[in-house]
This record gives structure tokens, sequence and C-alpha cells, in this order.
């Protein structure tokens, strides 16, 4: 796995998508293996927060317990900037807004999944078109709360759900088209770090106006540090 970001404190790496984060009851592979190349001391490394399985982008790992939790009072807190990118399977009218809509678990014969719901915790993300395609809208999302599958049902909440997303309605593609674009910390000194998109997510992306790999993102680290600007 790439690294977009390392001081003493952390790592943040690029994780790969479908590559879990930590190896589940059934075993397998997961970024955890990768733990022992990262560092020698006998104690940690750590996950400082978590992605989906087959979420691309950065993932912050802590390297020193302190560290570790500091990071992880800023993801409790809602203060870690975080910014998204989704390719959705349709066409969004709108060019942005914020979505409050509380999230819980529900599971069925089919499995688990996440729904929309007044009785389940607050989730709240932002978000904006960035480009659209046919039959196909980029946009990028802030969630201010870290639930699971947050990005993915609140954007199935537009009617557009996120393209190669079979759970929440999308129609089959090569992978789910989410990554986690950029990561702000603001400690001192603060971590920042930008993932460019996955193979598998460029030709949608293209479609819908980007340009390609390039320089880093600054673009996207400023609009993550905004978070820091914009909570009351």
């Amino acid at each position: 796995m790439k690294e977009l970001f390392r001081d003493q404190r952390f790592v943040v790496l690029d994780k790969p998508a479908g590559l879990a984060v930590h190896a589940g009851p059934a075993g397998g592979a997961s970024v955890e293996d990768a733990f022992g190349a990262l560092s020698r001391r006998k104690d940690g490394p750590w996950l400082a927060h978590r992605l989906d399985a087959d979420t691309a982008g950065c993932l912050v790992v802590a390297l020193r317990k302190t560290p570790l939790l500091a990071a992880q009072r800023l993801f409790a807190e809602g203060r870690a900037g975080k910014v998204y990118w989704a390719v959705l399977a349709g066409r969004i009218a709108a060019e942005g807004g914020r979505i409050d809509q509380p999230l819980r678990r529900v599971t069925d014969p089919a499995g688990w999944r996440m729904v929309i719901d007044p009785a389940g915790q607050n989730a709240v993300s932002d978000w904006r078109v960035l480009g659209r395609g046919e039959g196909l809208t980029w946009i990028e999302v802030k969630p201010h709360t870290g639930r699971t599958h947050q990005v993915r049902v609140h954007a199935a909440s537009l009617g557009a759900p996120i393209l190669g997303d079979a759970r929440y309605g999308a129609r089959p593609a090569a992978g789910l088209h989410l990554l986690a674009r950029a990561i702000h910390l603001p400690l001192d000194p603060p971590v920042d770090a930008v993932a460019e998109p996955p193979i598998h997510m460029r030709a949608a992306l293209r479609a819908c106006g980007w340009q390609g790999a390039g320089e880093p993102g600054a673009d996207a680290l400023h609009r993550v540090a905004e978070d820091d600007e914009e909570r009351p």
C-alpha cells in the first residue's frame, strides 16, 4: 500500500478497494497484515478509524499511543475533516446541499444494511456536484459524523446510489465507486493527505469531466481544512 503521509505519529495509507481494514471472524487479508512493515515498535500500530472494505483511499494509522488517542478523540467529536468522492448511478439536478438523516442498522434474511430512521443515530453529510456524465453524477461528500455506510446511504437518499453499490440499489459495476479522497486532522502539526482515484473509478470519473491524475489535490486539502472554519 502506498503511504500518503508519514511522521513519527501517523501513517496515512492509500487503502485499496476490496481490502478489509482488519480480519473478520472468517479471517482473510487485511490492512493490519502490513503493520509489521510500518513500525518495529512492540506496541502498535493501531487503526485510528475505519473504512469499508470496498472503499478506497485515505486511512489513518497511529504509530504511537498518545497520538492514537488524540486522533480517536477528533473522530469521535466530529472534528476530523474528511472528503469523499463518489460517482452516482444517475443524474442529480441539484448542485449540492446538506443531508441530515439519522441511520439505523437492520438485519433481514438477505443480510444487514443501514437505513434512514428517525430513531437511528444522527448522521450529517454536506455534498456538492463536481461533474456530470451520461447517467452519472460525480459528487464530493463531507461527512460530519462517522456512521457505518453513511456516505453510501445518504447518496442513495438523493435518488442515485453510488455506482457499484448493489446493497443500496445501484446496478452492478466494476467495484464500488467511492473514494476517501482527503483527510485532515487538526493537530499540531496537522495531518493532511490526499488519495488519487483507484483504477476502477477512473473511466466513470472521466465521463463526468475529471481530467486525470496529476499533482496532489490542493483543492481537496483546502476543502477538507474548511471543516475547522465551518463548525460553530
